[in-house]
Parts: C-alpha cells; sequence; structure tokens
C-alpha cells in the first residue's frame, strides 16, 4: 500500500505563511491525482488544491492566488505553499493520493494521510 506523511502545518498570525508537505512511500507504481483537502471545525472536508494527470492544477476559489501547489516526483513528496494565511484557512489539512502500486498498470490505490493541523489567528 501507499503511506502519506504530512507535516509543516501550525500556528501562525494572519497574512502569515506556511508550507506543508506530503511524503508519499510504499510500492508507488503510478499516481494519478495529489491533491490537498482540509476540515474545518463542524465543517466538512474540502478540496483546496490539487494535481491532475501530472501536471495539471487546480485550486479551490477561495485559495486562488495565495496558496500554491508543487511536487518533486524523484522524492514522491507533493507541497502547498501558503501565503497570506486568514483565519479561515484554520482546519486540518490532508493530502491525498491515488493511482496504481507497483507499475502504471497495477491495482489501484487510494490514500489519505494522518492531517496536519493548520490554526491562523487573527
Amino acid at each position: 500500500q501507499v503511506q502519506l506523511v504530512e507535516s509543516g502545518g501550525g500556528l501562525v498570525e494572519a497574512e502569515g505563511s506556511l508550507r506543508l508537505s506530503c511524503a508519499a512511500s510504499g510500492s508507488i507504481g503510478a499516481i494519478t491525482i495529489m491533491a490537498w483537502h482540509r476540515q474545518a471545525p463542524g465543517k466538512q472536508r474540502e478540496l483546496v488544491a490539487m494535481f491532475t494527470s501530472g501536471v495539471s492544477t487546480n485550486y479551490a476559489d477561495s485559495v486562488k492566488g495565495r496558496f500554491t501547489i508543487s511536487r518533486d516526483n524523484a522524492k514522491n513528496t507533493m507541497y502547498l505553499q501558503m501565503n497570506s494565511l486568514k483565519p479561515e484557512d484554520t482546519g486540518v489539512y490532508y493530502c491525498y493520493a491515488n493511482g496504481r502500486l507497483h507499475s502504471a498498470y497495477g491495482p489501484p490505490f487510494d490514500s489519505w494521510g494522518q492531517g496536519t493541523q493548520v490554526t491562523v489567528s487573527s
């Protein structure tokens, strides 16, 4: 299987910045989608940013222009650079990935990380 481990969360003041990392390990054959989601207290989990088909990116309207998703394929690591943070960005940020195990034609996998807390104070 594939394990995802997030890091980089913490407490930051409004207008500050944080950089999250998501390291993927295991029998990775190919990754189709890698994404960041977040869940604020009392709210449903929502998509923040994602890679599709390797290079295309999508962002939630609420983070466009402030957040940047990137990845290092050699390290199987994805990043989320978050600038101009707002209190409403507070939540647990989760890494998600799906793809194929062992090779580009192996069985599918679908994995979530354990989450990292981001708290933005006003």
